[in-house]
């Protein structure tokens, strides 16, 4: 971070602490930043002297976000918007070779264009908003500015690099262009035709000049035939002048023709004009001879007698359109760039030239790198360099330039305009799609903002983890079910994180909430989620513990269905597997109390003695120096007499079902197992 920079944030952070100690800061999301002071005031506690413990005063986290541009409700809405267009692109291989897929590519770059239009209505509506507040206005007013600016250079893009047409002859589409953009001829032609009656004021005249500079000639005639005059002068000087604007030829608009048939007739048309202007046709009317002389090609009336006109209208790059159109109409796009340079010199800007002159200029050079370069330089956002890079990549016009650190310049691009996407909450699907096409580091971008991606809901997290799913990324997807996990387990609720952790295959995990759900039997002598033990599955085989809590469930379960002597033997397998922890053994045992004491037996002797060998076994351990140290302690009085209770009735059921046992055994009514 620059110094500057490092100054503007000292200020603009409130409190006192932050110019004394400095800052310090650690990245959030994307385009985001968490500054805090860098070390806390130490303050004496009061009256408490030379030995007072210092303690520092809290820090408050300070969030600094920077190009959010594309945050706002209305630029999100061209955010999803230009998503679908960059989806669709991207189903196909780019190949400069590959005619078919020339519509395609023109139909995105209007959409492009339409979104762009659509983004700018609706900032303008809103900066003029009387209920908004007045930095959000301008705010607002800024931003439709600049999508104005975005809109323009885009238009001109698209007639270069997109839409080529065969011959390279550009005049239609460049006057298109201009007609689209500089709207002022419209503006004064509509106070014109809404007012009372019809003024042949500065206004009336000045929206015909610009529908003639524009070559937008029906229109012109249509107001030219409002004047008063029109009607007494119709085999007159506004009937000439009439005839010309009808008369003059335009290039296809007779079907196909070559461009020396054009280039013949319009030769033709013009001398007309300049025939008239010898004949001094127009001399009582000098506003007809104006349009005459600019119909004939004369350039010296564009800079002296319309000079203000055409400044109001653009400059020089509308200049240079309305003089190739009365000059040059089939001028080729190769050469635009000798007409835009001519261009600025007669206004005089080639000095003073504004980053968006740089910028058109750099496009008629069809320099693209120093075009894209100047616009990422001056934007204030990256969308509008990453999308018209995506296009002219797939145009076959942008070579896989190598930047200094190996990404080629389309990449470098998205992965900006993508970065300034991820402090927004609801744009990470977005993101996501955008990395996946970005095939050198986009992986590597999309699983770090991955888990960076706050998750307030489980809804939510199902969608992130849906999204990992279906790029085969399971660390992430792990991360996200241990965090969920973890949290569903502080929030007391067991059995979902049992869930996410079945998700996550966490083994350690699995046997720590394993342990839980046994504390929990132990003190409520019951399961809660018995559903989910239920059906644990294959997951149970996860861990030891989880395994032993998924078998333990279902001696329950036999036991509850009356099946006494498989309920038994599954008893004893948990025992002999040694999977359940020591403090749990107690419980085992005392779970074969009701078995023992059943009138049909149910554990043959070689069974019974294996159950005193683990009533020994713990017997001796609640003897042991283990049990002790670390489990004694915690254990109230009453629980202590319990156990030892617990015990003694162990050891006379057993001995009891062992005598039982080994008597039936011998009569034969009960086979040794």
């Amino acid at each position: 971070m620059a110094a500057y920079e490092r100054e503007i944030l000292l200020q603009t952070i409130p409190g006192l602490e932050a110019s004394v100690h400095g800052l310090s800061a650690v990245w959030g999301l994307g385009n985001e930043l968490l500054l805090h002071v860098g070390c806390g005031r130490k303050k004496q506690a009061e009256g408490s002297g030379d030995h007072a413990t210092p303690h520092r005063t809290p820090s408050k986290l300070h969030v600094v976000k920077w190009q959010t541009d594309m945050h706002n409700p209305h630029t999100r809405k061209l955010v999803v918007q230009s998503h679908d267009v960059f989806t669709s692109l991207q189903r196909h291989t780019p190949d400069e070779k590959d005619m078919s897929r020339k519509p395609q590519l023109i139909k995105c770059s209007r959409l492009y264009r339409a979104f762009i239009a659509e983004c700018v209505q609706d900032l303008r509506k809103a900066s003029q908003d009387p209920h908004q507040h007045e930095a959000k206005s301008r705010e607002y007013a800024d931003q439709c500015e600049i999508f104005q600016t975005i809109g323009l250079i885009w238009s001109l893009c698209e007639i270069l690099f997109v839409e080529t047409l065969p011959g390279g002859v550009v005049l239609q589409q460049l006057l298109d262009w201009v007609r689209l953009h500089f709207t002022e001829g419209d503006a004064k032609a509509r106070s014109v035709l809404t007012a009372e009656e019809i003024q042949t004021n500065d206004e009336y005249w000045s929206a015909i000049y610009i529908y003639v500079l524009q070559g937008r000639l029906t229109e012109a005639r249509h107001l030219l035939s409002l004047n008063p005059k029109f009607q007494q002068d119709t085999h007159g000087a506004f009937g000439k002048i009439d005839e010309l604007m009808r008369r003059m030829p335009v290039f296809g608009a007779l079907g196909r023709q070559s461009v020396t048939e054009f280039d013949l007739k319009w030769r033709h048309w013009q001398d007309l004009c300049r025939q008239c202007l010898e004949d001094h046709s127009f001399t009582s009317y000098p506003r007809l001879e104006v349009i005459c002389k600019i119909l004939s090609g004369n350039q010296k009336v564009l800079l002296e007698d319309l000079s203000d006109l055409v400044q109001e209208l653009g400059g020089w790059y509308h200049l240079m359109v309305s003089r190739l159109l009365y000059t040059n109409p089939t001028v080729k796009a190769l050469d635009l760039h000798f007409h835009a340079k001519a261009s600025m010199d007669a206004l005089g800007v080639s000095g003073r030239m504004t980053p968006l002159d740089t910028i058109l200029e750099k496009a008629l050079e069809f320099d693209i790198y120093q075009m894209i370069k100047i616009s990422s330089a001056n934007m204030s956002n990256w969308w509008f360099v990453a999308h018209l890079a995506d296009l002219l990549h797939h145009c076959g016009q942008l070579d896989s330039h190598q930047l200094n650190f190996g990404s080629d310049l389309r990449e470098f691009l998205l992965l900006e305009y993508a970065s300034t996407l991820m402090s927004h909450n609801s744009l990470w699907h977005i993101v996501a799609d955008y990395f996946d096409y970005c095939h050198q580091f986009g992986r590597h971008y999309l699983e770090l903002f991955i888990e960076r991606i706050p998750l307030q809901t489980e809804r939510k997290a199902l969608k992130v983890l849906k999204l990992c799913e279906d790029r085969n990324m399971q660390e992430q997807a792990q991360s996200i079910c241990k965090v969920l996990g973890m949290r569903c387990y502080r929030q007391g609720r067991l059995g979902s994180a049992l869930s996410w952790c079945l998700r996550s295959h966490d083994p350690t995990f699995a046997t720590y909430l394993a342990d839980k759900f046994l504390t929990e039997y132990s003190l409520k002598g019951g399961f809660t989620n018995i559903d989910l033990l239920d059906n644990l599955g294959a997951g149970m085989l996860l861990s030891d513990r989880l395994t032993f809590l998924g078998k333990y469930r279902e001696f329950h379960r036999l036991y509850e269905q009356g099946d006494f002597r498989e309920a038994g033997a599954l008893l004893l397998s948990l025992l002999r597997a040694r999977l359940a922890p020591k403090q749990f053994w107690l419980t085992l045992l005392t779970d074969a109390l009701p078995l023992l004491e059943l009138d049909e037996l149910v554990f043959s002797s070689a069974q019974t003695y294996e159950l005193l060998q683990c009533h020994e076994e713990l017997d001796r351990w609640f003897k042991s120096e283990e049990y002790q140290r670390e489990v004694l302690p915690k254990k109230s009085k009453g629980q202590l007499e319990l156990e030892k209770e617990k015990l003694e009735l162990l050891q006379l059921g057993l001995s009891r079902n062992l005598a039982q046992s080994v008597l039936n055994e011998g009569c034969g009514c009960l086979p040794a197992s």
